[in-house]
């Protein structure tokens, strides 16, 4: 078991690959098991360390997946590498437990409407969920880090416009069930740097000493000015795809890296955050 803050350094920006799990989810051709070790191994030659890797789902509905366990051990065997899998109900958890894998993610939708659509079941019910990734996490001997993504938390593409107040409502309920990591994804890439600005510093604050992660889309062209707001507020992990690769269902376009109103909270002041970081040569952003 590693220290949240061992894999991801406050003083240090983080630049994970999600292309491997975010990209290749809605792919009708899937890379071999053997193409996806040379992307993995080429990204970590280029200077890239943390790869979310894959989904703990059934093999028989996302073929694409069913290496993902070959894709944990791809990862574990590069020194300071960290991998990264997705596991949205209990059997997933237990299997990626199983996988050995440093870190589980998981999603709560910010607004009901998505939550329904895209898991059948409840924003309420997904805390459910996150929580007992937690307690199953706590009682295994791997003890990995819990991730918990925010999705659709800047502009939800079935009801629209999404209250800041109520995704910071979910950042703290997801802490308060034990997450180590909260993600804010722009899922179908709908937000502007203004937008992602507000919405990053109310969490990095609400966040306190855990890590807040940014998981933003290029569909309008404004993936790399909302990333460096992010990064201007506070969030020192972002989300990143070789080549743009992957996106949400419903938007021809997205890459990787997030519309709506700004927080109930002060303006942050540019003096906040210190500048000083220290980023890995990459070409997955």
């Amino acid at each position: 078991m590693s220290s949240v803050r061992d894999i991801y350094p406050i003083g240090r920006v983080t630049l994970r690959e999600v292309g491997l799990r975010d990209g290749l989810q809605l792919v009708k051709s899937i890379p071999s098991t053997d193409a996806k070790r040379r992307w993995i191994r080429d990204e970590y030659a280029a200077g890239v360390q943390h790869f979310e890797v894959g989904s703990f789902l059934p093999a028989k509905t996302f073929p694409q997946f069913a290496d993902v366990r070959d894709m944990v051990q791809t990862v574990a065997a590069l020194p300071g590498a960290h991998g990264i899998a997705l596991a949205l109900n209990e059997r997933g958890v237990n299997e990626a437990l199983a996988s050995g894998v440093a870190e589980i993610a998981s999603v709560v939708s910010a607004t009901e409407e998505h939550s329904q659509a895209n898991a059948n079941r409840s924003r309420e019910a997904a805390i459910a969920n996150v929580k007992r990734l937690c307690e199953l996490r706590d009682a295994s001997a791997h003890k990995p880090i819990v991730h918990a993504a925010i999705s659709m938390a800047l502009g939800c593409s079935i009801s629209g416009a999404v209250d800041p107040n109520e995704v910071l409502r979910l950042v703290e309920k997801c802490f308060e069930a034990g997450v180590d990591v909260v993600g804010i994804a722009d899922t179908v890439g709908y937000a502007g740097p203004k937008q992602v600005e507000d919405l990053t510093w109310a969490a990095v604050r609400l966040a306190g000493s855990k890590p807040i992660c940014v998981h933003l889309h290029d569909t309008r062209g404004m993936g790399i000015a909302n990333a460096s707001a992010a990064l201007d507020v506070g969030a020192r992990i972002l989300d990143g795809s070789l080549g743009g690769l992957g996106g949400c269902r419903g938007r021809r376009w997205p890459t990787s890296a997030r519309t709506c109103s700004s927080p109930s909270s002060t303006t942050p002041p540019a003096s906040r955050w210190p500048p000083a970081c220290s980023i890995p040569s990459s070409a997955s952003c």
